[in-house]
């Protein structure tokens, strides 16, 4: 791990679920930030400016593809990883279209996730290092 924690805002509804890979990311040593919806998730990444992004496709109130529309809308938003039981391929190009780093179906591995979550942060580090 870096000397600066890195941050990753986890969105999802499913309680157990969110828990299990909050303590996950926790363990990798991550800051975690959690919220149950969209709309939560929306006012965390405005005001705790994550370094990176985990959301659930299908949630209550607001749901992933409001939060990849509304991420694609901000200068310098982070990366997102889908997470999503959802096997519809149309889904996946959209969450691609809208600029998705990755794309993890229910029920996946914790180790598959960690290791999506470092790649994505590395690969937002070094694209910021060469914009610099």
């Amino acid at each position: 791990m870096t000397d600066s924690q890195k941050t990753v805002l986890v969105i999802e509804d499913d309680r157990d679920i969110s828990a299990a890979i909050q303590g996950v990311l926790n363990g990798a040593g991550y800051r975690v930030l959690a919220a149950s919806n969209g709309q939560d998730g929306r006012r965390l990444i405005q005001t705790q400016k994550p370094d990176l992004v985990l959301t659930d496709m299908m949630m209550p109130r607001m749901g992933g593809f409001p939060v990849l529309e509304f991420l694609a809308e901000l200068p310098d938003a982070p990366p997102v990883i889908m997470m999503t039981a959802n096997e519809g391929s149309r889904h996946k190009a959209y969450a691609e279209m809208l600029g998705v780093v990755d794309y993890l179906r229910k029920p996946f591995a914790m180790e598959v996730m960690v290791e999506s979550v470092a790649r994505a942060i590395a690969a937002n580090e070094a694209k910021r290092t060469t914009e610099a």
